[in-house]
């Protein structure tokens, strides 16, 4: 999913963050509900971590994007 430009880049990263932050809320929301019979903990945690990830690339790009 690399961008055609550096802002493009940037943009997809911060949708693919916001996606990954939607899918933090369902899951919870299955979790905390018992809307399933899957142990969704290992997800939430999963889930987190490319929150984390993904938010650190768009900061990173971000800073390189103003340097530039």
């Amino acid at each position: 999913m690399a961008g055609q430009t550096k802002k493009d880049f940037i943009a997809k990263m911060s949708i693919s963050s916001k996606k990954a932050s939607e899918t933090k809320y369902w899951l919870r929301l299955l979790n905390e509900r018992d809307l399933t019979s899957i142990c969704v903990n290992k997800l939430l945690v999963d889930v987190e971590e490319m929150i984390k990830m993904l938010t650190a690339i768009v900061k990173t790009s971000q800073l390189g994007l103003t340097k530039n």
